[in-house]
């Protein structure tokens, strides 16, 4: 796969194709799959990710834990009886299914990890919400997750997608980034305009700390997811108009790796700063693990 961003933009802008068929042909050189297999494994994924989005608002899901759930639903309900959101019809809903899917994860249903379960509702918020209110079909969305996963990979050669390695910034920023680089192209933007979306979402995520309460991915996971979402969108706008970062998107992806490794070890996914080291925070622990 590439090495840098800066690789695969070139390599897309040489042979005049987008990044998904850029990303395609450097993962058919790797395997041993044809282009339809790989192209129905993705598809596969994408329902799984649908099925999660629905789920998490058709009815209110709890986790395990209690301490999480509920709330992708709560504002599914609030959105549809008419309220206006001041973030829009769009964001909005994309937020409400971002949700949903950390909400499924946290009460162990099936998820796609992209790039981790912790993360895993940013990418399918993005990619679903469009798709219902711009009419794509699943083949432009599996084209955007090929997109998606080749800015993921280059993220996990140059940093880190883990929460223990390198804090929030890593899990959540890198989806929030791989979902820009996905909806860029899906709404018809430039392979460098991706690249800039990714570059100018991470910028706005640098530092994020992974505290989350009781060990568990639920508090502040599920609202992250949001929080990611709405970045996200952001940067697209901001790409789309022409807006370029300039810190290159791979040296936003550097200095992403320099703050996760010198990131105090008490705010990356230990649970021992941050909102789990609150009074809040380290009683809802307590009352989790007491009732084991």
């Amino acid at each position: 796969m590439f090495s840098s961003l800066a690789e695969m933009v070139a390599a897309a802008e040489q042979e005049d194709k987008p990044l998904h068929e850029v990303v395609i042909a450097a993962e058919l050189k790797q395997g041993r799959r044809t282009r339809a297999e790989i192209w129905e494994r993705m598809h596969q994924r994408l329902q799984v990710m649908r099925r999660s989005a629905e789920l998490g608002i058709s009815a209110p899901m709890r986790s395990l834990s209690g301490i999480s759930g509920g709330n992708a639903y709560k504002f599914w309900q609030w959105l549809e009886a008419g309220n206006q959101p001041i973030s829009g019809p769009i964001l909005s809903r994309a937020v409400a299914h971002a949700m949903a899917v950390n909400e499924v994860n946290a009460g162990m249903g099936c998820i796609v990890a992209t790039p981790t379960a912790g993360s895993a509702g940013i990418l399918p918020g993005v990619l679903l919400t469009l798709q219902a209110l711009r009419g794509f079909s699943d083949d432009h969305l599996v084209a955007a997750l090929f997109t998606a996963s080749g800015v993921g990979a280059v993220i996990v050669h140059r940093a880190h997608v883990s929460g223990a390695a390198g804090g929030c910034q890593a899990e959540t920023g890198s989806a929030a980034a791989m979902a820009a680089a996905a909806a860029v192209e899906l709404l018809g933007g430039a392979p460098h305009q991706s690249a800039h979306a990714v570059a100018i979402t991470l910028k706005n995520m640098l530092g994020l700390v992974c505290d989350p309460v009781a060990g568990l991915v639920e508090v502040p996971c599920v609202k992250r997811n949001a929080a990611g979402t709405a970045q996200c969108f952001v940067a697209v706008d901001l790409a789309l108009a022409g807006v370029e970062s300039i810190i290159p998107p791979d040296e936003v992806i550097d200095a992403m790796a320099e703050i996760g490794r010198n990131m105090n070890e008490r705010y990356r996914e230990t649970a021992q700063g941050g909102l789990a080291a609150t009074p809040t925070g380290k009683r809802l622990a307590k009352l989790v693990w007491d009732a084991e």
